[in-house]
Protein backbone atom coordinates (compact mmCIF):
# COMPACT_ATOMS: atom_id res chain seq x y z
CA UNK A 1 0.00 0.00 0.00
CA UNK A 2 1.33 3.40 -1.01
CA UNK A 3 1.01 6.11 1.64
CA UNK A 4 0.72 9.79 0.82
CA UNK A 5 3.64 11.75 2.19
CA UNK A 6 1.49 14.81 2.70
CA UNK A 7 -1.27 15.13 5.26
CA UNK A 8 -4.00 17.51 4.13
CA UNK A 9 -6.18 19.75 6.24
CA UNK A 10 -9.50 18.34 5.07
CA UNK A 11 -10.13 15.18 3.08
CA UNK A 12 -13.58 15.02 1.43
CA UNK A 13 -14.99 11.72 0.20
CA UNK A 14 -17.42 12.41 -2.65
CA UNK A 15 -17.52 15.23 -5.23
CA UNK A 16 -21.30 15.66 -5.45
CA UNK A 17 -23.61 18.44 -4.28
CA UNK A 18 -22.41 18.68 -0.68
CA UNK A 19 -18.74 17.84 -1.21
CA UNK A 20 -18.41 20.50 -3.90
CA UNK A 21 -20.09 23.20 -1.79
CA UNK A 22 -17.93 22.45 1.25
CA UNK A 23 -14.71 22.32 -0.80
CA UNK A 24 -15.46 25.70 -2.39
CA UNK A 25 -16.25 27.33 0.94
CA UNK A 26 -13.20 25.96 2.79
CA UNK A 27 -10.79 26.91 0.02
CA UNK A 28 -12.19 30.44 0.12
CA UNK A 29 -10.56 30.62 3.55
CA UNK A 30 -7.26 29.11 2.43
CA UNK A 31 -7.91 25.69 3.98
CA UNK A 32 -6.26 22.82 2.12
CA UNK A 33 -8.86 20.45 0.67
CA UNK A 34 -8.37 17.16 -1.15
CA UNK A 35 -11.38 15.28 -2.53
CA UNK A 36 -11.59 11.62 -3.56
CA UNK A 37 -14.32 10.81 -6.09
CA UNK A 38 -15.01 7.31 -7.40
CA UNK A 39 -16.30 8.62 -10.73
CA UNK A 40 -14.66 10.91 -13.24
CA UNK A 41 -15.25 14.14 -15.11
CA UNK A 42 -17.92 14.02 -17.76
CA UNK A 43 -17.54 16.24 -20.79
CA UNK A 44 -20.68 18.40 -21.09
CA UNK A 45 -20.75 17.41 -24.76
CA UNK A 46 -21.08 13.77 -23.71
CA UNK A 47 -24.60 14.39 -22.51
CA UNK A 48 -27.27 13.38 -25.03
CA UNK A 49 -29.23 16.61 -24.62
CA UNK A 50 -29.75 17.32 -28.29
CA UNK A 51 -29.43 13.84 -29.78
CA UNK A 52 -32.49 12.08 -31.09
CA UNK A 53 -31.34 9.01 -29.13
CA UNK A 54 -31.16 10.79 -25.77
CA UNK A 55 -33.85 8.59 -24.26
CA UNK A 56 -31.89 5.46 -25.17
CA UNK A 57 -28.98 6.87 -23.16
CA UNK A 58 -31.35 7.75 -20.31
CA UNK A 59 -32.32 4.09 -20.10
CA UNK A 60 -28.79 2.68 -20.53
CA UNK A 61 -25.49 4.41 -19.73
CA UNK A 62 -27.30 7.32 -18.02
CA UNK A 63 -29.93 5.17 -16.32
CA UNK A 64 -30.38 6.44 -12.73
CA UNK A 65 -30.15 2.90 -11.32
CA UNK A 66 -26.51 1.82 -10.84
CA UNK A 67 -27.57 -1.83 -10.96
CA UNK A 68 -28.76 -1.23 -14.51
CA UNK A 69 -25.86 0.99 -15.67
CA UNK A 70 -23.08 -1.19 -14.28
CA UNK A 71 -20.42 1.31 -15.27
CA UNK A 72 -16.88 0.77 -13.90
CA UNK A 73 -17.35 3.56 -11.37
CA UNK A 74 -20.62 2.11 -10.02
CA UNK A 75 -21.03 -0.33 -7.18
CA UNK A 76 -23.84 -2.89 -6.94
CA UNK A 77 -26.71 -2.51 -4.46
CA UNK A 78 -28.74 -5.45 -3.18
CA UNK A 79 -32.24 -3.96 -3.26
CA UNK A 80 -34.24 -7.18 -3.44
CA UNK A 81 -35.93 -6.34 -0.14
CA UNK A 82 -36.70 -2.72 -1.05
CA UNK A 83 -39.91 -1.71 -2.83
CA UNK A 84 -37.97 1.29 -4.22
CA UNK A 85 -34.58 1.00 -5.95
CA UNK A 86 -32.07 3.65 -4.83
CA UNK A 87 -30.80 5.92 -7.61
CA UNK A 88 -27.42 7.65 -7.71
CA UNK A 89 -24.75 8.72 -10.17
CA UNK A 90 -21.00 8.47 -9.58
CA UNK A 91 -19.07 11.32 -11.18
CA UNK A 92 -17.67 14.74 -10.43
CA UNK A 93 -20.98 16.43 -9.68
CA UNK A 94 -22.57 13.29 -8.26
CA UNK A 95 -26.27 12.97 -8.87
CA UNK A 96 -26.54 16.64 -9.88
CA UNK A 97 -25.22 15.34 -13.21
CA UNK A 98 -28.46 13.48 -13.58
CA UNK A 99 -31.26 15.40 -11.92
CA UNK A 100 -34.42 17.32 -12.70
CA UNK A 101 -33.07 20.46 -10.99
CA UNK A 102 -36.23 21.11 -8.91
CA UNK A 103 -34.86 23.25 -6.08
CA UNK A 104 -37.26 23.80 -3.14
CA UNK A 105 -36.15 24.36 0.44
CA UNK A 106 -37.41 22.45 3.44
CA UNK A 107 -40.06 24.36 5.40
CA UNK A 108 -39.60 25.73 8.94
CA UNK A 109 -42.01 23.05 10.17
CA UNK A 110 -39.81 20.27 8.81
CA UNK A 111 -37.26 20.97 11.53
CA UNK A 112 -39.87 20.64 14.32
CA UNK A 113 -41.79 17.46 13.49
CA UNK A 114 -41.72 16.04 17.03
CA UNK A 115 -42.88 19.33 18.55
CA UNK A 116 -45.64 19.91 16.01
CA UNK A 117 -46.86 16.39 15.28
CA UNK A 118 -45.52 14.10 18.00
CA UNK A 119 -43.64 11.82 15.58
CA UNK A 120 -39.98 11.25 14.68
CA UNK A 121 -37.58 13.85 16.19
CA UNK A 122 -36.87 17.55 15.95
CA UNK A 123 -33.72 18.63 14.16
CA UNK A 124 -31.06 20.22 16.42
CA UNK A 125 -31.21 23.40 14.32
CA UNK A 126 -33.87 25.61 12.76
CA UNK A 127 -34.81 26.88 9.33
CA UNK A 128 -33.70 30.34 10.41
CA UNK A 129 -30.19 29.08 11.17
CA UNK A 130 -29.94 27.62 7.67
CA UNK A 131 -31.54 30.57 5.90
CA UNK A 132 -28.32 32.49 5.07
CA UNK A 133 -26.83 29.30 3.63
CA UNK A 134 -29.90 28.68 1.47
CA UNK A 135 -29.41 32.19 0.12
CA UNK A 136 -25.69 31.72 -0.44
CA UNK A 137 -26.26 28.44 -2.26
CA UNK A 138 -28.92 29.99 -4.50
CA UNK A 139 -26.39 32.60 -5.58
CA UNK A 140 -23.74 30.01 -6.34
CA UNK A 141 -26.12 27.75 -8.26
CA UNK A 142 -27.82 30.56 -10.18
CA UNK A 143 -31.27 29.49 -9.02
CA UNK A 144 -34.17 30.67 -11.13
CA UNK A 145 -37.49 31.50 -9.52
CA UNK A 146 -40.23 33.97 -8.67
CA UNK A 147 -40.23 35.90 -5.42
CA UNK A 148 -43.16 36.04 -3.03
CA UNK A 149 -44.20 32.39 -2.58
CA UNK A 150 -46.58 32.51 0.43
CA UNK A 151 -45.66 28.94 1.41
CA UNK A 152 -42.23 30.15 2.60
CA UNK A 153 -40.73 32.92 4.68
CA UNK A 154 -39.59 35.81 2.45
CA UNK A 155 -36.54 35.10 0.28
CA UNK A 156 -34.17 37.57 -1.36
CA UNK A 157 -34.63 38.10 -5.11
CA UNK A 158 -33.97 34.93 -7.05
CA UNK A 159 -30.62 35.12 -8.90
CA UNK A 160 -32.30 34.60 -12.28
CA UNK A 161 -35.92 35.00 -13.44
CA UNK A 162 -38.35 32.09 -13.26
CA UNK A 163 -38.50 29.52 -16.01
CA UNK A 164 -41.74 29.91 -17.99
CA UNK A 165 -44.55 27.70 -16.73
CA UNK A 166 -45.61 27.17 -20.35
CA UNK A 167 -49.02 26.40 -21.73
CA UNK A 168 -49.36 23.35 -19.49
CA UNK A 169 -48.73 25.48 -16.40
CA UNK A 170 -51.26 28.05 -17.52
CA UNK A 171 -53.89 25.34 -17.96
CA UNK A 172 -53.28 23.75 -14.58
CA UNK A 173 -53.08 27.09 -12.78
CA UNK A 174 -56.73 27.59 -13.70
CA UNK A 175 -57.57 24.39 -11.85
CA UNK A 176 -55.63 25.40 -8.73
CA UNK A 177 -57.22 28.84 -8.80
CA UNK A 178 -60.70 27.38 -9.19
CA UNK A 179 -60.17 25.25 -6.08
CA UNK A 180 -58.45 28.07 -4.19
CA UNK A 181 -55.28 25.99 -3.73
CA UNK A 182 -51.70 27.19 -3.47
CA UNK A 183 -49.46 27.06 -6.53
CA UNK A 184 -46.25 28.84 -7.47
CA UNK A 185 -43.56 28.88 -10.10
CA UNK A 186 -40.81 26.48 -9.02
CA UNK A 187 -37.34 27.44 -7.93
CA UNK A 188 -35.02 25.54 -10.29
CA UNK A 189 -31.28 24.95 -10.40
CA UNK A 190 -31.41 25.95 -14.06
CA UNK A 191 -30.25 29.48 -14.79
CA UNK A 192 -32.89 31.06 -17.02
CA UNK A 193 -30.48 33.73 -18.30
CA UNK A 194 -26.72 33.94 -18.69
CA UNK A 195 -25.32 33.80 -15.19
CA UNK A 196 -21.83 33.68 -13.74
CA UNK A 197 -20.39 32.93 -17.16
CA UNK A 198 -22.80 30.08 -17.83
CA UNK A 199 -25.27 30.04 -20.68
CA UNK A 200 -28.90 29.17 -19.88
CA UNK A 201 -30.25 25.70 -20.56
CA UNK A 202 -33.75 25.87 -21.92
CA UNK A 203 -33.59 22.67 -23.92
CA UNK A 204 -34.61 19.13 -23.14
CA UNK A 205 -32.67 16.10 -22.01
CA UNK A 206 -30.84 15.34 -18.80
CA UNK A 207 -28.07 17.94 -18.58
CA UNK A 208 -28.33 20.81 -16.12
CA UNK A 209 -25.84 23.70 -16.37
CA UNK A 210 -26.09 24.16 -12.59
CA UNK A 211 -24.69 20.74 -11.77
CA UNK A 212 -21.89 21.26 -9.28
CA UNK A 213 -19.13 20.19 -11.66
CA UNK A 214 -19.89 23.49 -13.40
CA UNK A 215 -21.15 25.74 -10.60
CA UNK A 216 -18.89 24.89 -7.63
CA UNK A 217 -15.92 22.76 -8.64
CA UNK A 218 -14.17 25.13 -11.09
CA UNK A 219 -14.06 27.79 -8.37
CA UNK A 220 -12.89 25.34 -5.71
CA UNK A 221 -10.11 24.08 -7.98
CA UNK A 222 -9.11 27.64 -8.84
CA UNK A 223 -8.85 28.26 -5.07
CA UNK A 224 -6.40 25.37 -4.74
CA UNK A 225 -8.58 22.33 -4.03
CA UNK A 226 -7.23 18.97 -5.27
CA UNK A 227 -9.65 16.50 -6.83
CA UNK A 228 -8.61 12.89 -7.47
CA UNK A 229 -11.05 11.06 -9.70
CA UNK A 230 -11.69 7.35 -10.26
CA UNK A 231 -10.75 6.59 -6.67
CA UNK A 232 -12.84 4.26 -4.53
CA UNK A 233 -12.49 4.50 -0.75
CA UNK A 234 -12.51 1.18 1.08
CA UNK A 235 -12.35 2.33 4.70
CA UNK A 236 -11.51 5.12 7.11
CA UNK A 237 -8.78 4.21 9.59
CA UNK A 238 -8.51 5.48 13.15
CA UNK A 239 -5.49 6.10 15.34
CA UNK A 240 -5.00 4.70 18.83
CA UNK A 241 -6.76 7.71 20.35
CA UNK A 242 -9.90 7.05 18.30
CA UNK A 243 -9.41 9.93 15.87
CA UNK A 244 -9.91 9.49 12.14
CA UNK A 245 -6.48 9.04 10.59
CA UNK A 246 -6.71 8.23 6.89
CA UNK A 247 -8.70 6.92 3.96
CA UNK A 248 -7.63 3.67 2.33
CA UNK A 249 -8.63 3.76 -1.32
CA UNK A 250 -8.10 2.18 -4.72
CA UNK A 251 -6.68 4.53 -7.32
CA UNK A 252 -7.55 4.58 -11.02
CA UNK A 253 -5.09 1.73 -11.65
CA UNK A 254 -6.48 -0.45 -8.86
CA UNK A 255 -3.56 0.14 -6.49
CA UNK A 256 -4.24 0.55 -2.78
CA UNK A 257 -3.36 4.02 -1.52
CA UNK A 258 -3.60 5.81 1.82
CA UNK A 259 -4.34 9.49 2.37
CA UNK A 260 -4.04 11.07 5.82
CA UNK A 261 -5.88 14.20 6.91
CA UNK A 262 -6.56 16.35 9.95
CA UNK A 263 -10.29 16.20 9.27
CA UNK A 264 -12.19 13.68 7.13
CA UNK A 265 -15.58 14.58 5.66
CA UNK A 266 -18.01 12.06 4.15
CA UNK A 267 -20.24 13.21 1.29
CA UNK A 268 -21.24 9.87 -0.22
CA UNK A 269 -25.10 10.00 -0.02
CA UNK A 270 -27.52 8.14 2.25
CA UNK A 271 -26.42 4.72 0.99
CA UNK A 272 -22.71 5.27 0.31
CA UNK A 273 -21.93 6.92 3.66
CA UNK A 274 -23.34 4.16 5.91
CA UNK A 275 -21.70 1.61 3.64
CA UNK A 276 -18.30 3.23 4.18
CA UNK A 277 -18.82 3.63 7.94
CA UNK A 278 -19.90 0.01 8.34
CA UNK A 279 -16.92 -1.16 6.26
CA UNK A 280 -14.60 0.83 8.56
CA UNK A 281 -14.53 -1.61 11.45
CA UNK A 282 -11.66 -1.63 13.95
CA UNK A 283 -11.00 -2.84 17.50
CA UNK A 284 -12.11 0.60 18.71
CA UNK A 285 -15.25 0.56 16.53
CA UNK A 286 -16.19 -3.11 16.05
CA UNK A 287 -19.70 -2.26 14.83
CA UNK A 288 -18.56 0.31 12.30
CA UNK A 289 -17.02 3.73 12.55
CA UNK A 290 -18.99 6.37 14.52
CA UNK A 291 -21.66 3.81 15.37
CA UNK A 292 -21.87 3.76 19.16
CA UNK A 293 -25.58 4.63 18.82
CA UNK A 294 -26.20 1.64 16.55
CA UNK A 295 -28.02 3.98 14.16
CA UNK A 296 -25.60 4.01 11.24
CA UNK A 297 -27.61 2.72 8.29
CA UNK A 298 -30.96 2.84 10.13
CA UNK A 299 -34.00 4.98 9.22
CA UNK A 300 -33.43 5.14 5.46
CA UNK A 301 -35.97 7.52 3.94
CA UNK A 302 -36.92 8.05 0.30
CA UNK A 303 -39.70 10.26 -1.03
CA UNK A 304 -42.23 7.72 -2.33
CA UNK A 305 -44.07 9.36 -5.22
CA UNK A 306 -46.88 8.70 -7.66
CA UNK A 307 -47.41 10.25 -11.08
CA UNK A 308 -50.84 11.44 -12.22
CA UNK A 309 -51.55 12.42 -15.85
CA UNK A 310 -54.40 14.59 -17.04
CA UNK A 311 -55.43 14.45 -20.71
CA UNK A 312 -56.77 17.71 -22.19
CA UNK A 313 -58.34 18.75 -25.47
CA UNK A 314 -55.93 21.63 -25.95
CA UNK A 315 -52.29 20.98 -26.79
CA UNK A 316 -49.86 21.27 -23.91
CA UNK A 317 -46.60 20.29 -25.66
CA UNK A 318 -45.13 19.56 -22.26
CA UNK A 319 -42.04 17.94 -23.70
CA UNK A 320 -40.75 21.39 -24.72
CA UNK A 321 -38.31 23.03 -22.27
CA UNK A 322 -36.03 21.84 -19.47
CA UNK A 323 -36.97 18.76 -17.50
CA UNK A 324 -37.23 20.70 -14.26
CA UNK A 325 -40.55 21.06 -12.48
CA UNK A 326 -42.42 24.00 -13.97
CA UNK A 327 -44.58 24.78 -10.92
CA UNK A 328 -45.47 23.33 -7.54
CA UNK A 329 -48.29 23.25 -5.04
CA UNK A 330 -47.79 22.90 -1.31
CA UNK A 331 -51.47 23.08 -0.44
CA UNK A 332 -51.23 19.76 1.41
CA UNK A 333 -47.68 20.03 2.72
CA UNK A 334 -48.42 20.69 6.39
CA UNK A 335 -50.16 18.23 8.73
CA UNK A 336 -53.93 18.09 9.05
CA UNK A 337 -55.27 15.39 11.39
CA UNK A 338 -58.54 15.27 9.46
CA UNK A 339 -56.78 13.64 6.51
CA UNK A 340 -55.95 10.43 8.35
CA UNK A 341 -52.16 10.68 8.18
CA UNK A 342 -49.31 12.73 9.66
CA UNK A 343 -47.28 15.26 7.67
CA UNK A 344 -47.92 15.98 3.99
CA UNK A 345 -46.79 16.11 0.39
CA UNK A 346 -45.92 18.38 -2.50
CA UNK A 347 -47.40 18.51 -6.00
CA UNK A 348 -44.75 18.93 -8.68
CA UNK A 349 -46.13 19.91 -12.07
CA UNK A 350 -43.67 18.45 -14.53
CA UNK A 351 -42.96 18.97 -18.16
CA UNK A 352 -43.57 15.97 -20.35
CA UNK A 353 -41.15 13.17 -21.14
CA UNK A 354 -39.79 12.01 -24.47
CA UNK A 355 -41.49 9.61 -26.88
CA UNK A 356 -39.99 6.41 -25.46
CA UNK A 357 -40.95 7.27 -21.87
CA UNK A 358 -44.39 8.38 -23.08
CA UNK A 359 -44.98 5.01 -24.75
CA UNK A 360 -43.84 3.30 -21.53
CA UNK A 361 -46.34 5.22 -19.41
CA UNK A 362 -44.60 8.44 -18.47
CA UNK A 363 -44.86 9.71 -14.91
CA UNK A 364 -47.98 7.63 -14.25
CA UNK A 365 -46.35 4.37 -15.40
CA UNK A 366 -49.38 3.62 -17.56
CA UNK A 367 -47.99 2.23 -20.85
CA UNK A 368 -49.65 3.01 -24.16
CA UNK A 369 -51.01 -0.33 -25.46
CA UNK A 370 -49.74 -1.66 -28.76
CA UNK A 371 -52.23 -2.22 -31.55
CA UNK A 372 -54.58 -0.17 -33.72
CA UNK A 373 -55.11 2.46 -31.01
CA UNK A 374 -51.44 2.98 -30.24
CA UNK A 375 -50.81 6.05 -32.41
CA UNK A 376 -53.94 7.86 -31.28
CA UNK A 377 -53.28 7.25 -27.60
CA UNK A 378 -49.60 8.06 -27.97
CA UNK A 379 -50.39 11.40 -29.63
CA UNK A 380 -52.91 12.13 -26.90
CA UNK A 381 -50.39 11.57 -24.12
CA UNK A 382 -47.50 13.21 -25.93
CA UNK A 383 -49.15 16.47 -26.97
CA UNK A 384 -52.25 16.82 -24.79
CA UNK A 385 -51.24 15.65 -21.31
CA UNK A 386 -49.99 17.28 -18.13
CA UNK A 387 -48.24 15.41 -15.33
CA UNK A 388 -48.29 15.93 -11.57
CA UNK A 389 -45.99 14.01 -9.27
CA UNK A 390 -47.27 13.57 -5.72
CA UNK A 391 -44.09 13.56 -3.59
CA UNK A 392 -44.74 12.35 -0.05
CA UNK A 393 -42.90 12.80 3.20
CA UNK A 394 -41.31 9.61 4.47
CA UNK A 395 -40.97 9.23 8.24
CA UNK A 396 -37.98 7.43 9.82
CA UNK A 397 -38.40 3.76 10.70
CA UNK A 398 -35.43 1.71 11.93
CA UNK A 399 -36.36 -1.38 9.93
CA UNK A 400 -35.71 0.59 6.73
CA UNK A 401 -31.96 0.30 6.62
CA UNK A 402 -28.65 0.00 4.82
CA UNK A 403 -26.39 -2.87 5.88
CA UNK A 404 -23.48 -4.73 4.30
CA UNK A 405 -24.35 -7.63 2.03
CA UNK A 406 -22.55 -10.81 3.19
CA UNK A 407 -21.87 -11.99 -0.36
CA UNK A 408 -22.14 -9.14 -2.88
CA UNK A 409 -18.88 -7.27 -3.62
CA UNK A 410 -17.95 -4.38 -5.88
CA UNK A 411 -15.20 -4.64 -8.52
CA UNK A 412 -12.54 -3.90 -5.88
CA UNK A 413 -13.81 -6.60 -3.54
CA UNK A 414 -15.45 -4.18 -1.07
CA UNK A 415 -18.72 -5.43 0.50
CA UNK A 416 -21.70 -3.85 -1.25
CA UNK A 417 -24.70 -2.28 0.52
CA UNK A 418 -27.92 -4.14 1.10
CA UNK A 419 -31.02 -1.94 1.24
CA UNK A 420 -34.24 -2.98 2.96
CA UNK A 421 -37.27 -0.74 2.72
CA UNK A 422 -41.03 -1.11 2.98
CA UNK A 423 -43.52 1.69 2.80
CA UNK A 424 -45.45 2.65 5.92
CA UNK A 425 -49.22 2.74 6.22
CA UNK A 426 -48.97 6.48 6.86
CA UNK A 427 -47.21 7.00 3.51
CA UNK A 428 -49.67 4.72 1.74
CA UNK A 429 -52.62 6.79 2.99
CA UNK A 430 -50.79 10.01 2.12
CA UNK A 431 -50.20 8.96 -1.49
CA UNK A 432 -53.80 7.82 -1.93
CA UNK A 433 -54.96 11.21 -0.68
CA UNK A 434 -52.52 12.95 -3.02
CA UNK A 435 -53.68 11.03 -6.08
CA UNK A 436 -57.31 11.91 -5.30
CA UNK A 437 -56.42 15.60 -4.92
CA UNK A 438 -54.34 15.56 -8.12
CA UNK A 439 -57.32 14.08 -9.94
CA UNK A 440 -59.47 16.83 -8.48
CA UNK A 441 -57.21 19.64 -9.73
CA UNK A 442 -56.89 18.03 -13.15
CA UNK A 443 -60.66 17.87 -13.49
CA UNK A 444 -61.02 21.45 -12.26
CA UNK A 445 -58.57 22.47 -14.99
CA UNK A 446 -60.70 20.72 -17.64
CA UNK A 447 -59.08 17.32 -18.08
CA UNK A 448 -61.31 14.87 -19.93
CA UNK A 449 -59.37 11.89 -18.59
CA UNK A 450 -57.12 11.37 -15.57
CA UNK A 451 -54.66 8.49 -15.21
CA UNK A 452 -53.07 7.68 -11.84
CA UNK A 453 -52.68 4.67 -9.58
CA UNK A 454 -51.36 5.13 -6.00
CA UNK A 455 -49.88 1.63 -6.13
CA UNK A 456 -47.49 2.57 -8.94
CA UNK A 457 -44.70 4.06 -6.88
CA UNK A 458 -41.84 5.99 -8.40
CA UNK A 459 -38.88 7.34 -6.49
CA UNK A 460 -35.43 6.36 -5.31
CA UNK A 461 -33.74 9.65 -6.22
CA UNK A 462 -33.56 10.95 -2.64
CA UNK A 463 -31.57 9.01 -0.03
CA UNK A 464 -31.62 10.48 3.48
CA UNK A 465 -31.61 9.67 7.18
CA UNK A 466 -29.03 6.89 7.72
CA UNK A 467 -26.68 8.83 10.05
CA UNK A 468 -28.95 11.42 11.69
CA UNK A 469 -27.84 14.56 13.52
CA UNK A 470 -28.84 15.36 17.08
CA UNK A 471 -27.67 16.62 20.44
CA UNK A 472 -27.80 13.22 22.19
CA UNK A 473 -25.06 10.72 21.15
CA UNK A 474 -27.36 7.86 22.16
CA UNK A 475 -29.98 8.77 19.56
CA UNK A 476 -27.91 10.33 16.77
CA UNK A 477 -24.70 9.81 14.84
CA UNK A 478 -23.51 13.41 14.33
CA UNK A 479 -23.98 16.71 16.14
CA UNK A 480 -25.65 19.86 14.83
CA UNK A 481 -22.55 20.67 12.74
CA UNK A 482 -22.33 17.25 11.13
CA UNK A 483 -19.46 16.23 13.41
CA UNK A 484 -19.40 12.66 14.66
CA UNK A 485 -20.18 12.25 18.36
CA UNK A 486 -17.65 9.40 18.51
CA UNK A 487 -14.84 10.68 16.27
CA UNK A 488 -14.16 14.37 16.77
CA UNK A 489 -12.41 14.95 13.42
CA UNK A 490 -14.95 13.07 11.29
CA UNK A 491 -17.84 14.93 9.64
CA UNK A 492 -20.78 13.93 7.46
CA UNK A 493 -22.47 16.46 5.16
CA UNK A 494 -24.71 14.48 2.79
CA UNK A 495 -28.39 13.54 3.12
CA UNK A 496 -27.65 10.74 5.57
CA UNK A 497 -27.57 13.28 8.45
CA UNK A 498 -31.22 14.25 7.96
CA UNK A 499 -33.52 13.69 10.92
CA UNK A 500 -36.74 13.74 8.89
CA UNK A 501 -37.22 13.81 5.13
CA UNK A 502 -39.74 16.56 4.46
CA UNK A 503 -41.87 16.11 1.37
CA UNK A 504 -39.72 17.61 -1.36
CA UNK A 505 -36.36 17.45 -3.13
CA UNK A 506 -33.41 17.57 -0.70
CA UNK A 507 -30.47 19.05 -2.63
CA UNK A 508 -30.75 22.75 -1.62
CA UNK A 509 -31.00 21.79 2.06
CA UNK A 510 -28.10 19.32 1.76
CA UNK A 511 -25.94 22.04 0.24
CA UNK A 512 -27.00 24.63 2.81
CA UNK A 513 -26.01 22.23 5.60
CA UNK A 514 -22.62 21.65 3.93
CA UNK A 515 -21.97 25.38 3.65
CA UNK A 516 -22.89 25.78 7.32
CA UNK A 517 -20.48 23.00 8.32
CA UNK A 518 -17.78 24.69 6.25
CA UNK A 519 -18.30 27.96 8.14
CA UNK A 520 -18.05 26.05 11.42
CA UNK A 521 -14.73 24.51 10.35
CA UNK A 522 -13.48 27.94 9.28
CA UNK A 523 -14.52 29.44 12.62
CA UNK A 524 -15.12 27.92 16.01
CA UNK A 525 -14.50 24.39 14.74
CA UNK A 526 -11.12 25.16 13.22
CA UNK A 527 -9.41 23.54 16.19
CA UNK A 528 -10.54 20.23 14.74
CA UNK A 529 -8.25 20.95 11.79
CA UNK A 530 -5.34 22.50 13.68
CA UNK A 531 -5.53 20.26 16.74
CA UNK A 532 -5.51 23.31 18.99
Amino acid sequence: MAQSKDMVDVLVIGAGASGAALAWSLTQAGIQVLCLEQGGWLDPKAFPVTEHEWEVHWQTDFNPDPNFRRLPQDYPVNNLESVIAPYMYNAVGGSTIHWGSHFPRLHPSDFRVRTLDGVADDWPLTYQELEPYFDQNDRQMGTSGLNGDPAYPPKPPRPTPPLPIGSLGEVLAKGFDKLGWHWWSSDSAVSSTEYDGRTPNLGTGIRSPSSVDISYWPKALNNGAILRTNTRVREITVSADGMAHSAIYYDADGRVQEQTASVIVLACNGVGTPRLLLNSRSPIFPDGLANSSGLVGKNLMYHPSVGVIGVFDERSDGYVGPMSSTMLSQQFYESDSARGFVRGYEFQVLRGVGPVATANGGWARHPVPWGPEHHRQFHELSAHSIGIVVMSEDLPEEHNDVTLDPDLLDSNGIPAPKVRYKMSENTTRMLAHGVDRAREVMEAAGARKVIGDPAKIIGGWHLVGTAPMGDDPRTSVVDRWGGSHDVKNLFIIDGSIWVTAGGLNPTPTIQALALRTADYLKGEGRYRITGR
